[in-house]
């Protein structure tokens, strides 16, 4: 079926809300996620009893590219979001951010060279432009790999680039701010002090005057389907999504605090605190190109967002809290 959208990644936080969008806009999606011994569809499960007819979730890694070749083949577009994610796993495991975020970028690349797709939308994530040189950041801003997770992004983000220039594969690239909402893992800041406050009185943080720009996670989804529909004027063109707002951490946990009406205490705790030569201080967007190519920009505020994350976890506790943030 050559109309189908094979999006990767899909069972994960932000690309199962893509998911949920595309099939609401009639879309046919080939839903990629990475196989487990347990065969589980990850957010997309509750789709598994009564799947709707626009919806085929297919099992198997990125890196495999004979699979990701035959996936492919009968689609019209790829969106990209498969990746291996989290800062701190980055210093232990480097290897393994190089073959999925590199490697299996680069099998998915020659799958839409070979097989003629219409349109190829990458992720890459605000984490490559390292510390703010200026703020807020545009996408002109130098590319800094300060951990070896955002390193291996700027090295997919670069592969995409090449193969626009190269062999003027249709692609664009999204390049989200720092995305929040229900079904993040508790290894992102938000949903830790949200399963901190909800659990008991102590939230327990690092840094605090770190600065976000937090982007509720159905814009994001909202700009990567905008990518897929944008004119051929976006095309090669790497696009910045965030609300253009800065936060920081102690303003967020405040705000949470504010929201649950409690009395919580907000504790230092040192082992939460980066690297110091690898954490990025601030991250606040230029958002304009966003509008100006492809018609985005955000819609849900901050304190909605967060209640809507607080809804969700109340409904859906973690079994376990993530030590750093």
């Amino acid at each position: 079926m050559k109309n189908q959208v094979f999006v990767t990644g899909a069972g994960g936080f932000i690309g199962s809300h893509l998911v949920d969008l595309l099939l609401a806009r009639d879309h046919h999606v080939k839903a990629l996620v990475r196989y487990t011994s347990s065969a589980g569809w990850g957010h997309l499960e509750r789709y598994r009893e009564n799947p709707p007819s626009n919806l085929r979730v297919v099992l198997g890694d990125v890196t495999d590219e004979g699979f990701i070749d035959e996936q492919v083949r009968d689609c019209r577009a790829v969106l990209h979001l498969a990746a291996l994610i989290g800062i701190p796993y980055s210093y232990t495991a480097p290897g393994a951010y190089v073959a999925t975020n590199i490697g299996g970028t680069l099998n998915l690349l020659q799958a839409a060279r070979r097989h003629g797709l219409t349109r190829f939308v990458h992720t890459s994530t605000s984490e490559v432009y390292g510390s703010a040189l200026y703020t807020p950041i545009d996408e002109a801003h130098p590319l800094q790999g300060q951990s070896p997770y955002s390193a291996t992004k700027i090295g997919a983000d670069k592969l995409v680039e090449s193969y626009c220039l190269s062999f003027e594969l249709p692609a664009i690239t999204i390049r989200p701010f720092n995305t929040f909402g229900p079904r993040q893992s508790t290894r992102a800041v938000i949903p830790t002090i949200i399963s901190q406050a909800l659990q008991g009185n102590e939230i327990k943080l690092g840094a605090l005057d770190t600065v976000r720009d937090l982007t509720f996670c159905t814009d994001t989804a909202a700009g990567f389907l905008a990518a897929l529909d944008a004119p051929e004027a976006a095309l090669g063109a790497t696009i910045n999504l965030g609300t253009g707002k800065a936060s920081t951490v102690g303003d967020v946990a405040r705000m949470v605090i504010e929201l649950l009406g409690g009395n919580h205490r907000i504790v230092l705790d040192p082992q939460r605190i980066r690297p110091a030569q690898s954490e990025v201080r601030e991250l606040l967007s230029n958002n304009q190109l966003a509008a100006r190519l492809i018609g985005w920009e955000p819609r849900i505020s901050l304190r909605d967002g967060l209640q809507q994350t607080i809804d969700y976890l109340r409904q859906h506790p973690p079994r376990t809290l993530a030590y750093t943030v």
